[in-house]
């Protein structure tokens, strides 16, 4: 390798690194599924980097990585199917008396860490960015076909022009407008209300969230069920079932969940721009092993929707520990 061919090599890795975690969410926001999405950022890291030499500048750099990596997602979705949550498949709310009926081969829709999300140094952006992110928005994404999934986070998110669209997906300006209207209307329906907010806590819900965890790790259910709003949602793949209102999701855990008091253990995380805990479940030793991971929607100071999601691989990727020693309890 020539030393023009590794200057030219670290100039990329320079100048494109900075936009690794904004690419990963449009990849995140596309796909619904974080392991998908750093497999297609670095895809499009690898496209980049062997066509750099033929890049002319006629857009900015940041431009083009977001054109490589959405058409990279478009290649990929066409051999994929949506990810849901059980909310989405279409079912009536479930009974807790019912069995849980459990589908491990539906790709479900997965959490992303805020960790892995960009932050800037504004604050303003970096809330803008975590309400793009909102789990409802990405669910309710998955449903949109995926070239209207792209026009959607192309012009709504990266503000790009309608002309720049069409270019892109190889259409007209009028059927770029045509599709966005069509995506508005359908998202529309899924707006997280007014109060709903993914900026700071208030003092009254970090307070909420203090009651959360100690309820959870004493199971008293009743306390539980006082945190929830009156139209609450539980949901939690990959169990198909979804549980509305608080009473039934009171009666679900009070009679599906196998922990007794003092068998959990919640530690604080951040998924989507909202809180999110990893339950721990105690097991014959009397240690903690990866339960559950529970991401809240708070309208308020109550919790209106729960996403507790059953996949153990989740605890890696938010950093989470493999496990928790019995004699030691997790930093809050």
């Amino acid at each position: 390798m020539t030393m023009a061919k590794h200057l030219e090599d670290d100039e990329f890795l320079r100048q494109a690194d900075p936009f690794r975690r904004e690419l990963l969410a449009h990849c995140y926001r596309m796909l619904g599924s974080v392991h998908d999405a750093e497999d297609l950022v670095q895809e499009t890291y690898l496209r980049a980097w062997r066509a750099y030499d033929r890049f002319e500048g006629r857009s900015s750099l940041r431009t083009w990585l977001h054109r490589i990596a959405t058409t990279a997602c478009l290649t990929a979705l066409e051999s994929r199917g949506r990810r849901p949550l059980p909310t989405g498949l279409g079912n009536p709310s479930s009974d807790p008396a019912e069995d849980l009926v459990e589908r491990g081969e539906v790709p479900w829709l997965e959490p992303v860490p805020d960790a892995m999300l960009p932050a800037g140094n504004d604050p303003a952006d970096v809330v803008t960015s975590r309400e793009h992110t909102r789990l409802a928005l990405v669910a309710a994404l998955q449903h949109l076909p995926p070239r209207q999934r792209a026009v959607l986070l192309l012009r709504e998110v990266l503000r790009w022009r309608a002309a720049e669209v069409a270019e892109l997906l190889g259409t007209s300006t009028a059927s770029v407008n045509s599709s966005l209207q069509r995506a508005r209307a359908q998202l529309d329906q899924v707006a997280p209300a007014p109060e709903s907010t993914t900026g700071p806590a208030t003092p009254h819900q970090r307070a909420l969230l203090e009651q959360w965890v100690t309820a959870f790790e004493a199971k008293d259910v009743p306390t539980i069920v006082e945190l929830f709003t009156s139209d609450a949602v539980w949901e939690m793949p990959p169990f198909t079932g979804w549980y509305q209102g608080p009473e039934p999701i009171g009666r679900l855990i009070a009679q599906r969940c196998p922990a007794g008091p003092g068998d959990m253990r919640l530690v604080r995380t951040a998924a989507n721009g909202q809180p999110a805990f990893g339950v721990y479940m105690r097991d014959e030793r009397g240690d903690f092993q990866p339960f559950q991971l529970q991401v809240l929607t708070m309208r308020g100071d109550l919790v209106e929707h729960v996403a507790a999601f059953f996949d153990a691989a989740l605890f890696e990727t938010f950093g989470l520990p493999a496990q928790l020693l019995a004699d030691i309890r997790a930093a809050r």
